[in-house]
């Protein structure tokens, strides 16, 4: 994969496959001698690019080779799978993001993507229907009245579209992307629909898509013909994808037609076993099964994971809507005014606790749906539907006008961003937050972007939020400034909010061509001063004009003789501003000399006062020829920063019983344009409050730097969302909220681990060799099929457990009946030899009983094993720490081993605990803390040690094993060896006893038998 590090706004995007992944990077210039020019200057000077991956839990760095060679136009880095991944399972799994820099640190020529796990992603693995052609393809537009789309939670670059057709055409067409839909020609396009007759038995026609969701592990289909799910997408079967209808009793076509889908998005790839996926489906129906009318309807239902409750959002007769109760309410029924008359739906922004109620307004809730808050109203307008990002924390609404707004998560703004022309379109954000416009037949993605994230050049230039009135500005101090916005007095009624400030308006910048532009700070709704129903505060206060002298009052009149001071009709709208008196718009020209005003502070208006040249100014905002002024979108004045950059916006974090966590972030102004906000600018946002206790610490200093600490503790199981929120950041900062989850639960990163009293090197290992002061090797090779001593004696294993297994030799030690029947190969299972067992090699080096099978060496020591001390630890993603109080251990010899036992000191604070745990367990519980260990058997032992539940939410075990080596003979061998050499010792006592008495001498008679053949053969001739 290639790309350019000199063009940040080309998307680079990797997948990662069963070996490795090779990836060169280039420097783009006009031509490929310029391009090894500004290589050889970088790699002269030590720059090479590095390559930075991260997720919510995971991130590491890479280097691109220094080296190069002279055909050679690029940087070159092969990274090995097993660097990023060893894991090869289908599953869930979160999608990297990829950060490139010129040098990690130095922040130059930086371009970002994404990194894919192809072999691992579900729903990638799997043939969802026939496959189809273009032509096939180009067939369907002309009946295609709508498209959904779903992506994936954990990889948003893996999406689906689909085609809602009208009754002219039969079927269900699905594309399929895994590059978040960059190019048209990249779809995968499948016809399911066959796969859906298969489970039909009635009427096939008129069958189309209504609504689908793809969750971690299933795809929900909504059809006109019913509700299909699909096989578990983790288990792929290599033939194309079986669907499974659901029934509902008493449901019809014109039912599911009107049917939606609902699902809060969350990533489960590191799923708890408190985590779990739910889809709900609502149907537009007012009456029941008997046809009874309901005196509500269901909009929809929502399952929140945090407070483990199902949220309703109901219509009732008289057009309020509210949280429905069940049998046990969590919260009270939140009831939405009667403004809120066309509601569409409810969501939950993905991984996160904020619940936006959309429709004609959009109704932010932060704590469950307990209450809302007023973020919009779109009045004659109504919100169609949403779209989100989850790591640019971007919502999209878009509105049956064309519109389309945007916030951010948890922010209290919202702004306008352009308008989409298509009559067929959906929008849909990739894994890097930059947002698409899908339509049937080609994809738009903006082109040229203007930073990470942000594409929203696909709606053209950003729009005027303005309105079509006039204001009027007053000066309050010196620095504050009020403009009010006229309301002519015959307004009708049903369009006053058009000439009125609104929400949308906050935070945003006032331009006027020649006086310049202000920050609003503040929106105020009002009855009066007459002819004024809302205002705005502004800073810093615009520029001012000078113009001819006036006398001011209701009426103003002009003094000055001169020709040129009169009133034009042009003047109409424009704005007297009077430094301490009351401003006036002139709303009519009376004649040349006099004019009708409306004061914006009748209280302060001057009456019979004459004011000279220079102590009054003339502004023109009005809007009669043409409006003099524009709202826009304010640049981001804030800078989100992390004390680790590698951190991710979205990072999730383990908790265990009794520990805490602690989170920092800096918060930076740009006072370039805007003034300095001398207070917190972080909100924190706990989404299920009663799990997580949160202390939050803020400082400021000399540069107004703000820095937040936060210190995390939680003490129940589960999971939640922390929002970190920087309020006063305008919807065009990429970070305005950080949604960290905490788990509370275990982290697959922690474990415990024994450290052995003896360090072995690794190459010591592999050598099968490392030996003490004394000579003594302190590694024991296995031999094949090995299996440890039992009770009954060396010669007769009882254990299921083979060490060192290879099916292609004999078992030894295995001539006895219950040695045979015992004995059971694992990793070894139906193969005939250890090659094709397949260890690996952290198989072989792990102390685990499941890989017992590929253990070969083991640590080996002398007898007797006495005081041997057993240290635990355990490891987190960053520390270790010693187990101790209040950790409780239990420990088992895993083959049923005697002949060992184990010391330790228990302190009174914690006997009580330790006999009541042990009448639960019913076995023997251990203080970790100064644990030894006395072995008194021989050959192998395996123990394993484990914490008892209750202080820990991880299943904390750990096994080791000691191989006593150079025992003495067991019983009752030395038994016999001694009693025979007392038996022999004896047998010879008594036969020179014997001898003695019978004067016989052996020793004698001996010698006399020697001397008489030695004189035999000093007598003998040879011929």
């Amino acid at each position: 994969m290639c790309f350019s590090p000199s063009d940040c706004h080309y998307c680079l995007f990797v997948c990662l496959f069963v070996s490795l992944k090779i990836i060169q990077c280039f420097f783009q210039a006009e031509n490929e001698i310029i391009s090894r020019e500004m290589l050889s200057i970088f790699t002269s000077g030590g720059l090479a690019p590095s390559l930075g991956i991260r997720n919510s839990t995971y991130h590491g760095i890479f280097h691109f080779n220094l080296t190069l060679f002279s055909d050679r136009v690029f940087w070159l880095i092969d990274i090995p799978r097993e660097n990023i991944t060893e894991n090869k399972d289908i599953a869930a799994v979160e999608e990297w993001l990829v950060r490139i820099t010129l040098h990690k640190g130095l922040n130059i020529y930086a371009t970002e993507g994404t990194l894919l796990d192809s072999v691992r992603e579900p729903i990638l693995q799997w043939i969802l229907g026939r496959a189809m052609i273009q032509n096939e393809i180009s067939t369907l537009f002309p009946h295609v009245t709508d498209v959904k789309v779903t992506k994936c939670p954990c990889a948003n670059d893996v999406a689906l579209i689909g085609f809602i057709l009208n009754t002219t055409y039969n079927g269900v067409f699905i594309g399929l992307t895994f590059s978040g839909f960059w190019d048209y020609g990249s779809t995968v396009w499948y016809d399911l629909t066959d796969s859906i007759y298969v489970s039909l038995h009635e009427e096939h026609s008129g069958l189309s898509l209504i609504d689908m969701v793809l969750t971690n592990h299933i795809l929900v289909i909504l059809t006109s013909l019913g509700l299909f799910v699909s096989e578990d997408l983790r288990y792929p079967s290599g033939q194309i994808l079986k669907l499974i209808r659901a029934d509902f009793c008493g449901f019809e076509r014109v039912d599911y037609i009107k049917g939606k889908l609902w699902y809060n998005e969350r990533c489960f790839a590191n799923k708890e076993h408190f985590e779990v996926d739910y889809v709900t489906i609502t149907f537009d129906r007012n009456r029941t099964l008997s046809e009874s009318d309901l005196s509500s309807r269901v909009i929809t239902f929502l399952v929140d994971q945090e407070h483990n409750t199902g949220i309703y959002l109901l219509f009732d007769k008289v057009g309020f809507m509210g949280q429905h109760p069940n049998s046990k309410p969590k919260f009270p029924p939140f009831l939405f005014p009667s403004s809120f008359s066309s509601p569409v739906g409810m969501v939950f922004h993905p991984r996160s606790h904020f619940l936006y109620a959309y429709g004609n307004q959009v109704w932010l809730s932060v704590d469950g749906g307990n209450t809302f808050e007023l973020l919009a109203d779109f009045h004659n307008d109504i919100a169609k539907n949403s779209y989100h990002s989850y790591y640019t924390s971007d919502i999209t609404f878009a509105c049956q006008s064309g519109k389309v707004y945007l916030t951010k998560a948890g922010l209290r703004v919202y702004s306008e961003i352009g308008s989409i022309d298509n009559k067929i379109s959906a929008l849909y954000y990739d894994h890097l937050g930059f947002i698409h416009k899908l339509t049937p037949d080609h994809f738009e993605d903006g082109g040229v972007f203007a930073g990470f994230g942000n594409s929203r050049s696909i709606f053209g230039l950003p729009p005027d939020m303005g309105f079509e009135t006039a204001l009027a500005p007053q000066f309050l101090t010196i620095s504050d400034v009020i403009f009010f916005a006229y309301v002519p007095l015959n307004e009708p009624q049903e369009t006053i909010y058009t000439k009125k400030f609104s929400s949308i308006h906050y935070g945003k910048v006032i331009h006027s061509g020649k006086t310049g532009k202000a920050y609003i700070k503040q929106i105020m709704q009002h009855e009066i001063p007459k002819g004024f129903m809302s205002s705005v505060i502004i800073s810093p206060p615009i520029c001012l004009l000078n113009v001819t002298c006036l006398l001011v009052h209701q009426i103003i009149s002009v003094l000055s003789p001169a020709a040129d001071s009169s009133f034009k009709t042009s003047d109409i709208e424009k704005t007297v501003v009077i430094p301490g008196y009351s401003s006036f718009l002139i709303t009519e020209i009376l004649d040349n000399k006099n004019a009708l005003a409306l004061a914006t502070m009748p209280e302060n208006v001057p009456f019979n006062m004459v004011f000279s040249k220079d102590s009054w100014f003339l502004y023109n905002f009005g809007s009669v020829h043409g409006r003099k002024w524009a709202i826009f979108l304010k640049p981001c004045n804030y800078w989100v920063q992390q004390p680790d950059d590698s951190l991710s916006l979205n990072i999730v974090k383990y908790i265990d019983l009794g520990n805490s966590q602690v989170f920092k972030i800096k918060v930076i102004p740009n006072s370039k344009y805007f003034q300095i906000i001398d207070y917190p600018l972080v909100e924190v946002i706990v989404g299920n409050p009663m799990l997580l206790e949160v202390n939050v610490e803020g400082f400021f200093d000399d540069t107004h730097i703000t820095l937040n600490k936060l210190h995390l503790f939680e003490y129940f199981q589960g999971s939640t969302s922390l929002a970190l929120i920087v309020w006063a950041a305008p919807t065009e900062c990429f970070v305005t909220t950080m949604v960290p989850t905490l788990k509370s639960s275990c982290s697959y990163l922690r474990s415990m681990h024994h450290i052995s009293s003896i360090y072995i090197p690794l190459e010591d290992w592999i050598r099968g060799v490392h030996k003490d002061s004394q000579g003594f090797n302190m590694i024991k090779t296995l031999p094949a099929n090995y299996r440890p001593p039992s009770n009954m004696g060396i010669a007769i294993p009882l254990t299921d457990n083979f060490y060192n297994a290879d099916p292609s030799k004999p078992i030894p030690r295995n001539l006895f009946r219950k040695s045979k029947e015992t004995g059971k190969y694992k990793q070894c299972a139906r193969v005939s030899t250890r090659e094709e067992c397949n260890c690996t090699w952290d198989q072989k080096f792990s102390h685990a009983v499941a890989f017992s099978d590929c253990k070969e060496k083991v640590p080996r020591f002398k007898f007797p094993v006495t005081q041997y001390p057993i240290t635990l630890d355990i490891f987190s993603e960053n520390e270790h720490t010693p187990v101790k109080s209040p950790y409780l251990v239990t420990v088992t010899e895993v083959n049923l081993r005697k002949n060992w036992k184990l010391k330790h000191s228990v302190p009174e604070n914690v006997k009580k605990l330790k006999n009541h745990l042990e009448t639960i367990l019913h076995t023997s519980v251990y203080n970790p803390s100064g644990l030894n260990l006395s072995i008194k058997g021989s050959e192998l032992f395996h123990f394993r040690v484990t914490v008892v539940p209750g202080v820990t939410f991880c299943n904390l075990v750990e096994e080791f094993q000691i191989y006593v080596d150079e025992v003495p003979l067991p019983f009752p061998g030395h038994t016999l060896i001694a009693v025979a050499a007392a038996v022999v010792l004896g047998g010879l006592i008594f036969t020179a006893f014997m001898f003695q008495l019978r004067n016989i001498h052996p020793w004698r008679a001996f010698r006399r038998w020697i001397q008489r053949n030695t004189l035999n053969l000093s007598n003998t001739n040879v011929p």
